[in-house]
C-alpha cells in the first residue's frame, strides 16, 4: 500500500498525542471530532473518521432506566446469579466452542 500522507507525532507520558493538522484535514475531522483506530493482525494501525452509529430510542431509554435504577439502588440492582442457575447454564453449554467474531449464517432479525 502506498502512503498518500505520512506524519509523525509524539506520545506524551499520559499516552496522548496530537493528530497532525494534515491528517485531521485528510480525515475531515476538527476540534471535538471523533476518530477510530483499527489494529490488524500484523500490528498495523489504521485511523479513520468515526461514524455516528444510529441510536435506538428503545435501547437508549432502557439504558437510561438501568442507570437511574442502579443510582437509586446501589448494590441491589446488579446481583450475582444464583448458584443453581449458574450451574444449569454451565451444564447446558458444556464445552461448546463459541467464536464471537464468526460471521452469522442466514437471515438475522434484530
Amino acid at each position: 500500500m502506498g502512503a498518500l500522507l505520512k506524519e509523525e507525532s509524539t506520545i506524551t507520558a499520559k499516552g496522548q498525542t496530537t493528530v497532525p493538522k494534515s491528517v485531521r484535514q485528510a480525515l475531515g475531522v476538527d476540534y471535538g471530532g471523533r476518530i477510530a483506530f483499527f489494529v490488524d493482525d500484523q500490528h498495523r494501525v489504521y485511523v479513520e473518521k468515526a461514524t455516528e452509529e444510529a441510536s435506538d430510542p428503545v435501547v437508549d431509554r432502557f439504558l437510561e432506566f438501568l442507570a437511574q435504577d442502579m443510582s437509586k439502588h446501589p448494590g441491589a440492582s446488579v446481583t450475582a446469579l444464583p448458584a443453581s442457575l449458574r450451574d444449569r447454564v454451565a451444564a447446558l453449554v458444556g464445552n461448546m466452542d463459541v467464536d464471537l467474531d464468526a460471521e452469522i449464517d442466514g437471515d438475522v432479525a434484530l
